[in-house]
């Protein structure tokens, strides 16, 4: 069995799960999330706690198994506490601004790269004289959370001869060294 799935999970009070046919559901107060669920798991919903077993040992439903797991317990952990994600834009002039839920990036092209957001995701920018910008992404699904946070990173990935671009947080960017003469 996997070390990772023959953990019961357990469920908090403040969340609400539900399974129905094919489909998982997660209700908190940050939100309701849903997951569409394989039929070669089978799922144990007892008071607190969901258990995961394999139909069958193969390698198909073994890997399911773990996988299925983690999504269950991050879909619990986005519904309480939530999510967040930290990118940093590192260049001159490269700025970001937010309204109504449309972002707005200027990262030294001619035009303006803006990027409108579902209602899931909340940004928070910090932008101080003398720093790099830092766009804050916050959400209760980790999923959507990662999709969005590599879409703005895409627009200007990070070069290795100057570093400059659009990057995580705490990313480091293995520098080059330039021409020698």
């Amino acid at each position: 069995m996997s070390r990772i799935g023959k953990k019961p999970i357990l469920i908090p009070d403040n969340v609400e799960l539900k399974i129905i046919n094919d489909k998982i559901s997660v209700k908190g107060n940050l939100g309701i999330l849903y997951q569409k669920i394989s039929k070669k798991l089978h799922f144990n919903l007892y008071e607190k706690k969901i258990l995961i077993t394999r139909n069958k040992e193969n390698k198909e439903s073994k890997s399911l198994h773990g996988l299925y797991h983690v999504l269950i317990k991050n879909m619990i952990i986005g519904v309480t506490k939530g999510f967040q994600k930290k990118l940093e834009l590192v260049g001159v002039g490269y700025r970001a601004t937010y309204n109504e839920k449309i972002l707005d990036l200027n990262l030294g092209f001619s035009h303006n790269i803006m990027l409108q957001l579902s209602k899931e995701i909340d940004i928070e920018i910090k932008s101080e004289k003398g720093k790099n910008t830092i766009i804050i992404l916050k959400s209760y699904d980790k999923q959507l959370l990662g999709i969005v946070a590599a879409k703005i990173r895409s627009f200007r990935i990070p070069e290795p001869y100057k570093g400059k671009g659009v990057k995580y947080l705490k990313e480091i960017i293995y520098r080059k060294a330039g021409k020698s003469a």
